[in-house]
């Protein structure tokens, strides 16, 4: 079954009634018998798309019968040729048997035309190309309208397959990105809980028998961030498709604070971000999240300055560290920005800032005509 819709079932319905009428305008003859050749010719072909294979087998030994009766002229070579378009199209092997089969009926029905006193039945008109006229040229002809619409079928088939592969691969592809991200969003959110609750945890124990406050205090803070870190692993997971990252001021000033509380000091210039989309959003919060996390890790002090700005068709991060230890070259935090910063065709510069420190700055284009979210 090649098609089943309305438009495709409609088109078949009108090639039906056109190879019918031809059928009847071009007969000797217009009488009953012409009629009958013409609707058993033509009929069938209303349902081809429905049913291939049977209406080909129905369309060939009529069109054979049709050529030595007489009644067969162009109109019947149309049918054979819409007959067969679906067959080739439903299947390669399939085509290439309906081919052979639609040529070898032509051909026996010609070559016994031209060979057998008496035939056809009806004569042709005068003038007009026939098997029993001219049966090389005629011949050719049919051949080449067979042939030439098992290539284009054929030709159809192929592409439609290709579009096929491409539409799967593409598939294949956004699946494969989007294990990539939830790998990446895994890696920040885990990365950067841990090492908060890594860092209070430290002061909790330091501060555990002589100040009880602050130990009180660095607890609550170590269940805080595991629940809000618990509940972005949960969305990460959840295979949502909507940004699982607070996007905007806001989620960035949580980075902010959950930095400071974790011995950053950390100076912000942040503007508004709601004239970038949200993908690109989502995208700089995990840049950013990143980076104060390398900057907790290595900067010694651990002091650092933010700052984000919106300008025309984008968005400009950038995170100085003002200690004295670099990023190790050998964890995921840097390849993971340059991931990101990729996926929007922007850039990363990652380096020794001239001043002293580390410094990372990254730019991300928008299509500024771009849905906001």
């Amino acid at each position: 079954m090649v098609r089943l819709g309305p438009k495709g079932l409609l088109v078949d319905v009108v090639a039906a009634g056109v190879v019918v009428a031809w059928a009847v305008l071009r007969a000797p003859a217009v009488d009953v018998l012409a009629a009958v050749a013409a609707v058993a010719l033509g009929v069938p072909l209303a349902v081809r798309g429905l049913r291939p294979t049977a209406v080909l087998s129905t369309v060939l030994p009529v069109g054979s019968a049709a050529i030595v009766v007489g009644t067969g002229n162009e109109s019947t070579l149309a049918a054979i040729a819409l007959a067969l378009y679906p067959v080739v199209l439903s299947s390669s092997r399939s085509g290439v048997v309906g081919a052979v089969a639609s040529l070898a009926c032509v051909v026996v029905a010609g070559v016994t035309v031209a060979t057998v006193p008496g035939l056809p039945l009806v004569p042709a008109p005068a003038g007009t190309e026939s098997f029993a006229t001219n049966p090389l040229s005629t011949l050719l002809f049919s051949a080449v309208v067979v042939i030439g619409s098992w290539a284009v079928a054929a030709a159809v088939r192929t592409r439609r397959r290709h579009a096929a592969e491409l539409a799967e691969s593409r598939t294949a592809r956004a699946v494969a990105e989007e294990r990539l991200r939830i790998a990446r969003d895994i890696h920040d959110v885990v990365g950067h809980n841990l090492s908060l609750i890594a860092m209070k945890a430290a002061v909790a124990n330091h501060v555990a028998g002589t100040r009880p406050d602050e130990r009180e205090a660095a607890l609550r803070g170590i269940e805080q961030v595991s629940r809000s870190a618990l509940a972005d692993v949960r969305t990460v997971l959840g295979g949502l498709r909507e940004p699982s990252a607070p996007a905007g001021a806001a989620g960035l000033d949580r980075l902010v604070d959950e930095a400071r509380s974790a011995g950053v000091t950390v100076t912000a210039e942040q503007a508004d971000l709601s004239g970038a989309p949200a993908a690109v959003r989502v995208s700089a919060y995990r840049i950013v999240q990143e980076a104060l996390t390398n900057v907790r890790r290595h900067g010694h002090p651990p002091r650092c300055h933010l700052v984000t700005a919106v300008e025309p068709g984008r968005l400009v991060i950038s995170v100085v560290d003002e200690g004295t230890a670099a990023p190790g070259a050998d964890g995921h935090g840097l390849p993971g920005m340059r991931e990101r910063v990729a996926l929007h065709g922007g850039t990363l510069d990652a380096g020794p800032a001239p001043g002293g420190g580390f410094a990372v700055r990254a730019t991300l284009p928008f299509d500024t005509g771009a849905h906001r979210g």
